[in-house]
């Protein structure tokens, strides 16, 4: 326990801002103060196959350093070669970070495409790729028309740290959620569940995993979330 308390130290003590402050930070901002730090810790834990203190480094980078800092503005790419950039989307953003060599199990393209469907009205459900747009492009038809599908062409963001981050530190699949102010409400890694498991198993968990994360922007529509930037 003392260990795992001073380490959660180790990750919150540079972001210890004053409260104001913190409403207006940058997820590069925040980030750029703790993941070195992060990473050296997460690498230790990994090196000793502690998996169990490597889940909860992230999880305190994540509460105590990600949570209410804001997306940056970064550029993007659409399937079609067209320039886009974060701050395009005017709702809620529900982001996965994901590569186009990464393994899918039977059923989470189809459940996601299942909760675009349901509410692309209220969120922006965003898969966001590593890798060619050739490769993008064949993976298209497996989406709902309802799912913008982006890919990051590094050419363009060669000295972009939120991407370097979003790749090399935080890893993917990942998924950020975000209010429509493109505050991060979460982060979560995306646990593939296990290939052997068939297709209706493998949907209904995946359906179940997306909508626990969505409710936070759900709840937060219908007025279920005290909004943090409110005062009586």
């Amino acid at each position: 326990m003392g260990k795992t308390l001073r380490m959660l130290f180790l990750l919150i003590s540079v972001s210890a801002f004053p409260q104001d402050f913190a409403k207006k930070s940058l997820f590069s901002d925040v980030i750029g103060q703790n993941i070195k730090k992060y990473k050296n810790l997460a690498n230790y834990a990994y090196r000793k196959a502690d998996l169990e203190r490597a889940q909860f480094l992230f999880d305190s980078l994540v509460d105590h350093v990600i949570k209410d800092s804001y997306m940056n503005n970064f550029k993007l790419r659409e399937v079609n070669g067209k320039r886009s950039e974060m701050y395009a989307f005017e709702k809620p953003v529900y982001l996965i970070t994901t590569a186009f060599w990464v393994a899918t199990s039977s059923g989470e393209i189809p459940a996601l495409n299942t909760i675009a469907d349901q509410y692309h009205k209220e969120v922006d459900i965003v898969v966001l790729f590593w890798g060619p747009k050739d490769a993008i492009m064949k993976l298209k038809k497996h989406y709902s028309k309802n799912i913008t599908l982006l890919y990051v062409d590094e050419m363009e963001n060669t000295n972009d740290f939120t991407i370097k981050t979003m790749k090399h530190s935080l890893g993917f699949p990942t998924t950020f959620i975000m209010d429509e102010s493109k505050r991060i409400l979460d982060v979560r890694r995306n646990m593939n569940h296990h290939y052997e498991k068939d297709y209706t198993t493998s949907y209904n968990e995946h359906y179940q995993t997306f909508m626990n994360g969505l409710s936070l922007i759900l709840n937060k529509e219908d007025g279920k979330t005290a909004d943090p930037f409110t005062h009586d």
